[in-house]
């Protein structure tokens, strides 16, 4: 039997969707299309399953692309005294960076400033805090070559890493290493197209309004064709949305904001700062350069009053605490003229009955639960172990439904892509592309060269190609110009951009779903 292809499109769609409302009766339908649903899949398609994925609107559509796109060892964690949550990020840690995607996440340089009011014994701590991550990273044996032992560094050092810093009172820092992912909706889209070339059918636009541990009631959000799914067992990976399918489980929402911002007016670097907040020790904010000239802000953690928005906006407060916080360690003070965009994502806490009610109190562990009609329910975690979550959640649907196979398999399973570092390093096509792309980039950049055309920006000044909006359409599931504004390349989080490449995108979009555009 051949192999299918990790092509996602249209047509491929059409035939999935076709083929599960037919009366195919696969072992597990997976309910949404995050980090978590498409973890999930790949998983159970992985062991040999039959997997089937829904989701009701785009693939990375809700929480999974808001991350501040840190695959981080769980410091924060070790900090609280969580040693086996802390243990489990490193793992997971490693395992992206040296196996499952090494083209979607690179070592960042995480930079501590030591200002007043930070004393010296604040400093020592948290050295000694960033020494213990460094045993951490150790323990999950991932190199010293991969992410460097933490150090001190003086102060013109710091002002090397970190141009922009504020100079007065600035006595050195503690520089740390982390990962952080070129995109976290890139990762959520290799996750579904590996999940398809081992068979998976993914199937976006399609809204479940009803659920059963037997299967679901779907509507094809392209047609209004409403039908039925049947499965031998169901996971619900909703994320913030997974009560409104399962009504026993109980989530407290936490809001975590970002601005995003031009990197010259911070001027970092490469270097991510991590900023201590007055008056609230082992508490940071974080200013993340990106490899496009912007940087992200973040992050704040309040929790959610009222009901659950499809996209969650940053609040005001938020901006103004985020500009000072930032502002704190910066030589020329950040205003609003500053901030390029905002974005802003939702935590699926789990709720726990005697838990103080501030978010930063709450469980970052996840939770799987099965409720007395059979649906198995993932919440909680973070992005940086989707893949032992999705693992205990695979798990459990075997002993439920009597599924016969084996054990997870993805911890040694690249995604569509990857390669070793050194392998990527020797790929022919730009930088860029090979960040997002991986060993894929020859065959994006080549569709440019082929055609002229996709060879040009989506909007002056973008570096955004028009051949990624095709691959975006042909391979990658992207069925609108908004699915390719928003999740494919994130041009849309700041809205001149996006208003800029609109035109271009949406014309390319329907081209490319009408194969007007040469092969």
């Amino acid at each position: 039997m051949t192999r299918p292809r990790p092509a996602l499109n249209a047509e491929r769609r059409a035939t999935d969707l076709d083929a599960l409302t037919s009366g195919d009766v696969v072992d597990l339908l997976v309910v949404g299309g995050g980090v978590t649903g498409t973890g999930v899949a790949l998983d159970a398609a992985a062991r040999g399953l039959r997997v089937a994925l829904v989701e009701a609107r785009d693939l990375a559509f809700g929480t999974s692309r808001w991350s501040s796109k840190l695959v981080h060892g769980g410091l924060r964690y070790l900090a609280r005294g969580d040693v086996a949550l802390a243990h489990e990020s490193a793992v997971e840690r490693g395992v992206l960076m040296a196996t499952t995607a090494p083209h979607l996440v690179r070592t960042l340089p995480q930079l501590v400033p030591l200002h007043p009011p930070v004393s010296t014994r604040d400093a020592s701590l948290t050295y000694t805090g960033l020494l213990a991550g460094d045993t951490l990273r150790r323990a999950a044996r991932t190199p010293a070559s991969l992410l460097p032992r933490p150090r001190r560094v003086s102060t013109p050092e710091a002002l090397a890493l970190a141009p922009g810093l504020r100079r007065t009172g600035l006595r050195g820092g503690l520089l740390s290493f982390d990962g952080q992912l070129v995109d976290d909706a890139r990762l959520v889209v290799a996750l579904a197209r590996t999940a398809a070339s081992l068979g998976a059918r993914i199937v976006t636009q399609a809204r479940v309004t009803g659920l059963t541990g037997t299967g679901a009631e779907v509507v094809d959000g392209m047609t209004g064709t409403r039908s039925e799914i049947r499965a031998r067992a169901v996971v619900n990976a909703t994320g913030v949305w997974a009560g409104t399918l399962v009504p026993s489980v109980r989530l407290r929402p936490s809001l975590g904001s970002h601005l995003v911002l031009d990197a010259r007016s911070v001027d970092c670097g490469a270097t991510a700062l991590t900023i201590p907040i007055p008056g609230s020790f082992g508490r940071f904010a974080l200013l993340l350069p990106q490899d496009d000239g912007r940087a992200y802000l973040g992050l704040t953690d309040e929790p959610l009053d009222g009901p659950v928005p499809d996209v969650p906006v940053a609040p005001e407060s938020d901006v103004d605490f985020l500009l000072d916080v930032g502002s704190s360690v910066l030589e020329t003070r950040l205003t609003r003229a500053d901030v390029l965009g905002t974005f802003a994502g939702l935590r699926p806490l789990v709720d726990a009955p005697g838990v103080n009610s501030r978010s930063a109190d709450l469980s970052r562990h996840h939770a799987v639960s099965t409720s007395p009609d059979g649906v198995i329910t993932l919440v909680g975690g973070k992005l940086t172990t989707y893949r032992r979550m999705a693992a205990d959640a695979v798990d459990a649907a075997v002993d439920t439904a009597g599924l016969n196979c084996g054990p997870s398999r993805t911890g040694k399973l690249p995604l569509v892509g990857a390669a070793s570092r050194s392998a990527l390093s020797t790929v022919d096509a730009p930088r860029r592309l090979v960040a997002r792309y991986g060993t894929e980039a020859p065959t994006v950049h080549a569709l440019g060269l082929l055609d002229p055309e996709l060879a040009e920006p989506v909007a002056p000044g973008s570096p955004v190609t028009a051949a990624e909006v095709v691959w975006a359409v042909r391979q990658e599931g992207a069925l609108t110009a908004e699915d390719v504004l928003h999740r494919r390349t994130r041009i849309g989080l700041v809205d001149a951009d996006a208003a800029a490449a609109l035109p271009a995108v949406e014309r390319l979009v329907v081209k490319a779903l009408n194969g007007l555009l040469a092969e």
